[in-house]
């Protein structure tokens, strides 16, 4: 991969695609993890307008001090960048208080967090006149659709989505994002243990970034494979299948020609 040259190209798409919509700029939410900080450099490199918004429901501290911290390099370095913290926490409890009890399990409520940073982004590109900037990569987007539907799925663009993980980082050594973030475990940061994204999933995204690139070749053979690529193999398919819902176009019913 050209670095350089995807990078420029990515700025130049986005920019064109802001003018061709008419919009001010971006708004991206900003949570400490290195997609995020990728998303929003390239964001701030058009030129355009960008809003920054680091939106903590009880979140653990190293993430909040590195979106802090990424959000202040941003601002420091291009005067188009603007931070802001909304903290959802009290939202999110007033939505949990309304709740039944008996549907409040771990990942409905992870999701339902998500879901809220998607409706403040939205909040806040609606009164702006500002385009939604997804910050999903390839392998979640397309490979295991490692995101909430309607939450962090719903953006109005996707920068980074044709980009494998190991691309993205790439791309974040170029832009000079700060070592911490780089090094930071990956985490979606909607769980109150602090999980890792390869925790939930059972295998890390250079091993997935393996298994989803060979799915895709039309001669693949199995049997000389690993006993863990193999489970790696399994952990891509099972979460490739029972996510395909979020990855292709809502099913709409079509009334039948009965002429």
């Amino acid at each position: 991969m050209q670095t350089d040259k995807i990078i420029e190209q990515i700025i130049s798409w986005l920019k064109n695609y802001c003018e061709n919509a008419r919009m001010a700029g971006f708004v991206v939410g900003v949570s400490g993890g290195i997609d995020s900080a990728v998303t929003s450099t390239l964001c701030a490199k058009t030129g355009k307008s960008v809003i920054l918004l680091n939106m903590p429901i009880y979140q653990e501290q190293n993430q909040l001090s590195l979106a802090d911290q990424h959000i202040k390099w941003l601002e420091k370095k291009y005067n188009n960048t603007t931070g802001t913290v909304i903290d959802i926490t009290s939202a999110f409890d007033a939505v949990r208080n309304i709740l039944p009890s008996d549907i409040q399990d771990e990942l409905t409520m992870a999701n339902t967090r998500s879901r809220m940073r998607m409706l403040t982004l939205y909040a806040f590109a609606s009164h702006n006149r500002m385009i939604v900037a997804g910050t999903g990569n390839k392998v979640e987007d397309f490979g295991i659709g490692f995101y909430t539907k309607y939450g962090d799925g719903g953006v109005d663009i996707s920068p980074i989505a044709d980009l494998m993980k190991s691309e993205v980082y790439k791309i974040a050594g170029k832009l000079g994002i700060m070592e911490e973030i780089i090094k930071a475990p990956p985490t979606d940061g909607l769980w109150t243990d602090g999980r890792t994204d390869e925790s939930q999933i059972g295998a890390t995204y250079s091993e997935l970034e393996w298994a989803m690139e060979f799915d895709a070749q039309p001669d693949k053979r199995e049997e000389n494979l690993t006993r863990r690529q193999k489970e790696v193999l399994l952990i891509y398919r099972k979460f490739h299948m029972a996510n395909k819902h979020k990855m292709e176009p809502v099913p709409v019913f079509k009334i039948p020609d009965t002429n």
